[in-house]
């Protein structure tokens, strides 16, 4: 079985054939298909590639299954005795892709 380490949106995640990933938010659309150029290792059962600090000629295409935003987490300051409190939520956008294939 092939893996690789790729980057994307400033993370590292190690994909196969046919992996479910989340990443930051890609400019794509559904059914499109995407390519991750910054691959940083290539490992098989018989052969792997190191990076330095990417592998030539590497990349790993993925098809865009979804784009959405994530659970909403609450931010809340506060400065006891001051009357001082903001709450504040943010959702997370991101990209769910389908890894289909490593090329070397």
């Amino acid at each position: 079985m092939t893996h690789a380490i790729i980057e994307t949106g400033g993370k590292q995640y190690r994909v196969a054939e046919g992996d479910v990933i989340f990443v930051e938010k890609l400019p794509a659309e559904v059914e499109e298909e995407v390519k991750f150029d910054r691959v940083l290792a290539v490992i098989s059962d018989e052969d792997s590639k190191i990076g330095a600090p990417v592998v030539e000629g590497a990349a790993v295409t993925g098809k865009v299954l979804k784009n959405g935003k994530s659970k909403k987490i609450i931010v809340y300051k506060m400065h006891p005795k001051k009357n001082y409190r903001r709450k504040q939520g943010h959702r997370q956008p991101y990209t769910k892709v389908q890894i289909e294939k490593i090329a070397l």
